[in-house]
């Protein structure tokens, strides 16, 4: 129990140590979208052609007839209140699209994250037990073209083998098949609302729809897991402990799991949480090249016709999930190793 309060009192100091770093995200956001090139009120005053009077009354509804430093106190303001703006695209309010798009993109991350940490923890643990081996070498290279390999031109090879050449893949286009019957909107994850609903076809077409993109994005992401694994477990077998171990006689797989591996994990741990909040931020590429209906091509969407709120919302998102996984991250930590203080 001491260890457990010791680990969410230091959570809880983080937690408010970051509010200062939210706020500077929402203004540096609100000022960087107001440098960018290019007028909202003329994109959604139908377009150049439109009047003077017509884009006046449309930078008016906007409220960017007002001063800079007026706008960022009513942004400010409205945010405090729970209310991120109403997107020009869609006509809905930003919080209502993220809240309807955002399982979509954490469905997608956390299967990608789990297929990338069953293959990295695996391919870091063998290249660390045969350092400088062909095996190693294997590793670091497969580790080498994952990070090569933009994740765009690995979605479109993955769907041009799978789907065009060998006919294994559904069709790369969203969530679920156009002619397939969407379960009853429970947790807004497909794959928990088929379970919950019972239908295990539905759940299996989900699961199949989800394959290639949360593969292509788990291939750019296997490489950092793998080398902090390779890397922690050959510190971890190189330690007093280990060497005491072995000279007990316990056995080989007893030495790595229990007392190796138990060790490594802990740098691992954080890698992990630092990869899932770049992935849910960066995976706009996979979600345009795979049509997924997620929040990173959502805000790409707003950010091409300069509509203000659900980039800024956008932005807003993924800075407080970095938070909540760092938060996450520290409570993990301090649970697998009570010997972790405050930093």
């Amino acid at each position: 129990m001491g260890t457990i309060g010791a680990t969410l009192i230091r959570a809880g100091r983080r937690f408010l140590s970051s509010l200062p770093a939210l706020f500077g995200v929402l203004v540096f956001t609100f000022l960087l979208m107001r440098v960018l090139p290019g007028d909202p009120a003329v994109f959604f005053a139908s377009g150049p052609s439109a009047g003077k009077e017509e884009i006046e009354i449309v930078r008016k509804q906007l409220g960017l007839d007002r001063s800079l430093p007026e706008q960022l106190g009513i942004y400010l303001y409205d945010v405090g209140r729970g209310n991120l703006g109403r997107s020009m695209m869609t006509g809905q309010p930003v919080a209502k699209d993220l809240r309807q798009r955002l399982p979509a993109s954490l469905e997608l991350t956390l299967t990608a994250l789990v297929i990338a940490l069953i293959a990295a923890v695996p391919l870091g643990v063998l290249a660390a037990l045969r350092p400088n081996s062909l095996i190693d070498h294997g590793v670091r290279l497969f580790c080498s073209l994952g990070v090569c390999v933009p994740t765009f031109v690995s979605g479109l090879l993955l769907i041009y083998v799978f789907y065009y050449l060998l006919g294994l893949a559904p069709d790369p286009t969203g969530r679920l098949d156009v002619f397939a019957s969407v379960p009853p909107a429970r947790t807004g994850f497909l794959m928990v609302d088929f379970l919950l609903a019972g239908d295990f076809e539905g759940w299996w077409a989900a699961a199949r729809q989800l394959m290639l993109p949360a593969f292509t994005m788990a291939l750019f992401v296997v490489a950092p897991l793998a080398r902090i694994t390779r890397a922690s477990m050959l510190v971890s077998l190189g330690s007093d402990f280990v060497r005491t171990a072995r000279s007990i006689g316990l056995s080989r797989w007893q030495i790595v799991v229990t007392y190796a591996l138990r060790n490594a994990i802990l740098p691992v741990i954080t890698i992990a949480g630092i990869v899932f909040s770049t992935m849910l931020g960066a995976n706009v590429l996979v979600e345009k090249v795979f049509s997924w209906p997620g929040v990173a091509a959502y805000a790409l969407d707003a950010l091409l016709v300069s509509d203000y709120a659900p980039v800024q919302g956008f932005v807003l998102l993924m800075a407080s999930i970095f938070v909540v996984v760092n938060l996450l991250v520290d409570v993990l930590y301090g649970i697998a190793d009570p010997r972790a203080t405050v930093a």
